[in-house]
């Protein structure tokens, strides 16, 4: 075989899940399992056979043993629905349903006082900072239609909420301001728009002020791929003002011209199904979800499966806090009577009865627990870095809780990024709810800061972390919590040292050498010349030793300092030789805090 077939065939591709045991990782290659631990271990990574690694991990050795890694395509995520005989069933006809519609893009550029206009509220006031700090879902009628809008955060901490949001929708509508232009979160906005394959289109707002240029910002979006319907290509792009309310009526034209051309249909009958946009717990109600309807009709005293939890709905209510019976697709709907506070971004389907609900609940469970008892420890890519860096990096402990879980998740993820190659964030427990008496003793015990957004604490578990000397922290936006993080972490950072240099003297006479000191004299070419001062000895532009001048005459007389183009004598403490024509260099060293 020659040696270009031989690369050829160590290029291939090879599929491989997202958790692979070495040894299958080894079968796939078709190599030998020693090369792929010895790989393994060359990273820094101590793996037997057994144990597992993650996608990641698999891409980075798979590479560098001349191998293209991609990802095996998934089971599809099993559901009740799944278990359900639909043979023979009759198919229940489909009805166009309102089209959901995602507000995307950069903080401030008005995507909150845009849906102001158009629901004629006032939301953003009543925002911690005028940001969205969570997804809200609403209900607004053009004509005898409705559309469902969401509003996801404008913040750049909240990515996981927008990817969420874009997912759930039928066409976004990505907001960029006039006088702005398009800035790095209106590229990641698009960028999820594209992902989740929905349409997109572009609300120019705040054409009424008088630095607005629509034609830059046309330009702007033309380099990113985005081209204007009106510059030849094939996004809508309409110019509004949330203040004016100058050209709402259009775009809510358009969002339907849009979302029809795509023929967005649900079916108007049987069991509901759809996706959790945001859930919290509240006092008095215990777990409440809210919900977007995809499919079917739910109503009160349903019983339902919501990914890993289930229950009955105790009550039903729209997106303005009104109790309704039912909810249908393209409705956003809040619901009470969960056993649990689902995830954010969860899955739900209602059920025939609470025992379906209860049984397949726990089958779920028993399988995830005989999984996680029969699993092995898994490499990630991050072992890869950290197995060079453990032991050197400081953590900062937290213990982190939030008002609403996909808050929760995205500063989890925002505080996995804070940090560097030296310090990080080590959230030792999270969750959703007001900080509790179980929360202090965590944090007490795991030496952490509790990190609170938009939750409270009670009187008596304020006193008790007073006791226990737990530090805790409230926030109501986002980035003022993650300042203060990083401003922590800078001070866990070792000082920068800086040298800063005094002055020169050239050596020009030897006068005494005993141990540990010699007695010579010079001219100070450059600088100022003080008693104390450190030195370094150079022979030929390269230094030869070190050393601190002790005393210091001229003429003959102590003196405590000598300016350039003065000569004088100085008593030099050092182990090292000084010889005539040696230049001393003189400095002092002086230490700045570091930030993140």
């Amino acid at each position: 075989m020659s040696e270009v077939q031989s690369g050829q065939e160590m290029n291939k591709t090879v599929e491989v899940p997202s958790i692979v045991s070495v040894s299958d990782l080894a079968s796939r290659l078709g190599l030998g399992p020693a090369q792929v631990v010895g790989e393994l271990m060359k990273n820094g990574v101590m793996a037997t056979l057994n144990e597992s690694i993650d996608f990641d991990t698999a891409v980075i050795i798979g590479s560098e043993l001349g191998f293209d890694i991609i990802a095996e395509p998934e089971e599809a995520e099993q559901r009740p629905s799944d278990e359900v005989d639909t043979e023979g069933v009759e198919q229940v006809k489909e009805h166009a349903r309102p089209p959901i519609v995602a507000v995307m893009g950069h903080v401030d550029h008005g995507k909150t006082s845009l849906l102001d206009a158009i629901r004629e509220s006032d939301v953003a006031a009543g925002e911690a900072g005028g940001i969205t700090q969570h997804i809200g879902a609403y209900q607004v009628t053009k004509g005898d239609r409705r559309i469902t809008f969401l509003d996801t955060p404008g913040h750049e901490a909240f990515s996981a909420i927008r990817a969420h949001g874009a997912k759930m929708t039928d066409v976004a509508v990505i907001v960029v301001a006039a006088d702005d232009g398009v800035k790095p979160q209106t590229k990641e906005a698009i960028r999820h728009a594209k992902e989740a394959n929905v349409s997109i289109v572009v609300a120019l707002n705040k054409v009424d002020k008088p630095d607005a240029d629509v034609n830059r910002v046309k330009q702007e979006l033309s380099e990113i791929g985005i081209v204007a319907d009106d510059w030849g290509g094939d996004v809508p792009c309409v110019e509004v003002s949330a203040k004016t309310k100058q050209g709402i009526d259009k775009l809510l034209e358009v969002v339907l011209l849009v979302a029809d051309i795509a023929e967005q249909n649900a079916r108007f009958e049987g069991n509901a199904s759809g996706l959790v946009i945001e859930s919290h717990v509240e006092t008095g109600r215990g777990p409440v979800a809210t919900v977007l309807i995809q499919q079917g009709v739910l109503r009160t005293g349903d019983h339902l499966v919501v990914g890993g939890t289930y229950g009955k709905v105790r009550s039903l209510e729209d997106y303005r806090g009104k109790k309704i019976k039912e909810a249908t697709p393209g409705m956003p709907a809040v619901v009470s009577g969960i056993r649990e506070v689902p995830n954010f971004g969860e899955w739900f389907e209602v059920v025939q009865t609470e025992k379906i609900a209860r049984d397949w609940v726990s089958r779920q469970v028993r399988k995830h627990s005989i999984k996680s008892l029969t699993a092995t420890k898994t490499v990630t890519a991050q072992d890869l870095t950290r197995a060079v860096v453990d032991g050197q990096v400081k953590e900062l402990a937290v213990l982190v809780k939030a008002d609403v879980q996909g808050s929760l998740e995205s500063l989890l993820d925002s505080l996995g990024q804070v940090g560097n190659e030296e310090v990080r964030v080590k959230v030792i427990s999270s969750g959703v709810g007001d900080i509790s008496e179980s929360d202090v003793a965590a944090a007490d015990a795991g030496n952490a800061i509790i990190l609170g957004f938009n939750v409270s604490i009670k009187a008596a578990v304020n006193q008790l972390a007073k006791r226990s000397k737990v530090d805790f922290h409230l926030y109501k936006v986002i980035y003022e919590l993650l300042d203060d993080i990083r401003d922590w972490l800078g001070s866990l950072l070792p000082p920068e040292i800086t040298e800063v240099e005094l002055a020169q003297l050239e050596i020009l006479g030897i006068f005494k050498v005993t141990k540990g000191l010699v007695v010579t004299g010079g001219r100070v070419k450059s600088g100022q010349v003080t008693v104390g001062q450190d030195l370094r000895i150079t022979r030929k532009g390269e230094v030869v030793g070190n050393g601190r001048i002790v005393s210091l005459q001229k003429e003959k007389q102590l003196a405590k300092e000598a300016l350039e183009g003065e000569e004088c004598g100085i008593s030099v403490e050092t182990n090292d030789g000084i010889e005539i024509n040696d230049l001393l260099v003189f400095y002092k060293t002086e230490e700045k805090a570091r930030t993140l």
